[in-house]
């Protein structure tokens, strides 16, 4: 397998086979982190999918708690809906008209240990305050962690970048 070992104080990770070579190709329009980008890579998205995970669900408390326009709330909100990470669900209080509350999906609620580490990355680069979030049966603060797919804790010194298959990698479902 051809390898791109370029272990100097700046190398992050060993590129491996097709990726080795950088130039052969390019990411734009492929590359997984894009994708995520696309979905996921604005502020006010991240925002709502944080109050959802804090358990916001009614619009106008979406809108109250992140500081969002409400334009801006509702065009991400619908994207959220499109790319599948919420859903709408009618509600209706007494005397009123039936309206809708925004709920993560499954997909969604995988955004959980980006949350993690996003939140963890923030306070740790000035932020002071806020909400830490712990572990119910210890009281422990969460931590990011990668993992390999056999359970390994793997650190980026231990990272390779290679080329992925097109289509949904084993185990997963079509989205």
């Amino acid at each position: 397998m051809e390898r791109a070992d370029l272990h100097d104080e700046h190398t992050v990770f060993t590129r491996t086979g097709e990726f080795a070579d950088r130039d052969a190709f390019t990411a734009a329009g492929w590359c997984a982190m894009e994708r995520s980008l696309e979905v996921v890579g604005t502020r006010s998205a991240m925002m709502l999918v944080r109050e959802a995970f804090y358990g916001g669900r009614r619009f106008d408390d979406l809108v109250r708690r992140t500081g969002l326009a409400e334009t801006v709330a509702s065009k991400r909100l619908r994207q959220l809906v499109t790319d599948g990470l919420m859903e709408r669900q009618p509600y209706r209080v007494p005397g009123a008209r039936t309206r809708h509350e925004y709920v993560l999906t499954e997909r969604g609620r995988s955004l959980f240990p980006l949350f993690v580490a996003l939140m963890n990355w923030g306070a740790t680069n000035g932020a002071q305050g806020g909400v830490e979030l712990a572990h119910a049966g210890c009281g422990e603060p969460l931590l990011p962690a990668v993992r390999c797919g056999a359970g390994h804790d793997v650190g980026i010194e231990e990272t390779e970048a290679r080329l992925a298959p097109f289509g949904p990698r084993s185990g997963e479902q079509g989205r």
